[in-house]
């Protein structure tokens, strides 16, 4: 029976899954309300605004905080389902929990933190799975586009980093795989994310193409490994980077997204992967500004053999060009793909409900028992005792860089541990100079460096005086560093082997720091260790 163009057409739009922001227009709302209806589109993936989406990092347009960001995006899947005559899968980011799209939402430990954890502690990953899961469901969305399955191996990457479990390829796959399994125990799509593998490249694929230079041998010895664990677990879906590998292609610098010998011959042939092939979003700079005519982008990167195309910009266009180019088979091929993930997860007999509330508190002692876990000791050199002396004496001091002395982890320590305390905000409320004198009279100082960003750029925005501020203390006075955030910064600080000690928290949440505390008044072990390879100078 031959298909009419009518019912091809409606197929075709199940392929094609636009963002749309949560703190959006009435307008742009009411325009996506149309796209669902006229295209009988398959899903969509949901950002928070149209400032904080991917390739807006560059245009610094000011994110604006909003307190009902989590009711707004229940409301609106609610609105977006009822205009939609085959149900919509609703997708979004959520690696480390809702919170990385969506304010006031329970927040778990990056991937880089998880690394962290001992072996045989990965079921507290698997659990992390399962509790995103269910925010995810308490929201009405159906597919988490995570974990990372990029081996970090990389210290310049600007963008896979904390994102990625580490760089040991077997802890990678394997805590991925926990993750994934977490999520689906409750009914929530996963995906290994950047197929081939994003960790060894140094350009931000928002922005630029990376090129990977290894052959097919390096490739399946390392990055690919994860990839192959998750395939022989029954991934639900993988996600195409947009970074070149030529050994792949040809010796063509073609982003993966639109290469057929990387999704076809590689993924498909190769590994035997029948599952959902997702595109990373078609509005990143390494792809979207090769075509010139609309509508070209998605059908190349349908045609290389995406069945999902994310982030499309051009919906009707690219409806029509894969229409003209596409035989019915495939169309077929990957309508029934998105179908199999749609009855999977209970849309097409509606048997999914957006049920159950956001489990802060499940969080928090989840985030707490990490902590107990992940706290990485560096430098050891018997600190406790050191520093009880020195407060008898009177020497000690506490210095926060970046936060206020008010912090959990002073907090923690002060019933015992009663000294002068002192902070660094910013370089607008906080005078560096004033503090190196203040510090002159103690000879031991615990310092709080909580981290300000999670990213590499401008040194992890801590401010040069910083680091000059800490190469002269840790040259001349004892110092105890807790670290609360991504360990690359740890190259950055000058003369850090001569810390009396160094303890790697990697999170800045109040259960990190009030176990880092613990940890400290207790001299206990610390269990975690660092999943990457760090040179300190």
């Amino acid at each position: 029976m031959k298909m009419t163009a009518e019912a091809l057409k409606q197929k075709v739009g199940q392929f094609f899954f636009p963002a749309v922001f949560i703190n959006d227009t009435e307008e742009n709302i009411q325009e996506t309300e149309r796209l669902i209806k006229e295209h009988n589109i398959g899903g969509l993936t949901f950002f928070h605004s149209r400032a904080s989406a991917a390739t807006n990092y560059e245009s610094k347009k000011k994110i604006v905080f909003n307190d009902d960001s989590y009711e707004k995006i229940k409301a609106l899947i609610i609105r977006y389902q009822k205009c939609a005559s085959t149900p919509l899968l609703i997708s979004i980011d959520a690696e480390w929990g809702l919170a990385m799209r969506i304010e006031k939402t329970p927040q778990y430990p990056y991937a880089i933190t998880l690394g962290a954890l001992p072996e045989n502690k990965s079921n507290l990953v698997y659990e992390v799975g399962k509790q995103i899961g269910l925010d995810l469901k308490a929201a009405g969305i159906h597919y988490n586009l995570a974990p990372l399955a990029d081996i970090n191996n990389n210290p310049n990457n600007p963008v896979i980093g904390y994102r990625s479990f580490g760089e040991n390829k077997e802890k990678v796959a394997d805590f991925a795989i926990e993750y994934l399994k977490g999520m689906s125990e409750v009914g929530i799509l996963g995906c290994l994310k950047h197929f081939p593998g994003h960790g060894n490249t140094n350009v931000d694929s928002h922005l630029g193409l990376p090129v990977l230079k290894e052959s097919l041998e390096e490739l399946m010895e390392n990055e690919l490994y994860p990839f192959i664990k998750g395939i022989e677990n029954n991934v639900d879906s993988i996600m195409i980077g947009h970074l070149a590998v030529p050994s792949l292609n040809d010796g063509k610098d073609t982003s993966a997204t639109l290469s057929k010998p990387i999704i076809e011959t590689l993924l498909r042939e190769k590994l035997g992967y029948s599952g959902l092939v997702i595109s990373d979003a078609l509005n990143m700079h390494s792809v979207s500004k090769l075509y010139e005519t609309k509508g070209e982008l998605e059908w190349e990167a349908f045609n290389a053999g995406n069945d999902v195309l994310c982030f499309a910009e051009n919906v009707p266009e690219g409806i029509e060009t894969i229409l003209k180019n596409a035989s019915p088979e495939r169309i077929e091929e990957s309508f029934n793909r998105i179908m199999k993930a749609k009855e999977k997860v209970g849309l097409l007999n509606n048997s999914f409900a957006a049920v159950g509330t956001l489990n802060f508190e499940k969080a928090s002692e989840l985030n707490l028992e990490i902590a107990e876990n992940a706290i990485t000791k560096i430098i050891d050199n018997s600190n406790t005792e050191l520093v009880f002396e020195a407060h008898k004496n009177n020497q000690l001091a506490k210095l926060s860089l970046y936060k206020s002395t008010q912090n959990t982890f002073f907090q923690t320590l002060n019933p015992k541990l009663d000294s002068p305390e002192f902070a660094f905000e910013n370089l607008e409320n906080s005078d560096v100079s004033t503090i190196k004198k203040q510090l002159k009279n103690f000879e031991t100082i615990i310092i709080s460096l909580f981290v300000p960003k999670a990213k590499p750029a401008n040194n992890f925005e801590i401010n040069d005086e910083i680091l000059d501020l800490l190469s002269v203390l840790l040259q001349t006075k004892k110092c105890i560093i807790y670290v609360f955030g991504n360990p690359y910064v740890l190259p950055l600080i000058p003369n850090l082997k001569k810390a009396s000690g160094l303890i790697q928290v990697y999170q800045d949440f109040e259960e990190f720091q009030k176990i880092a505390g613990i940890q400290f008044l207790e001299n206990t072990d610390c269990h975690g260790s660092l999943p990457v390879n760090i040179e300190i100078q």
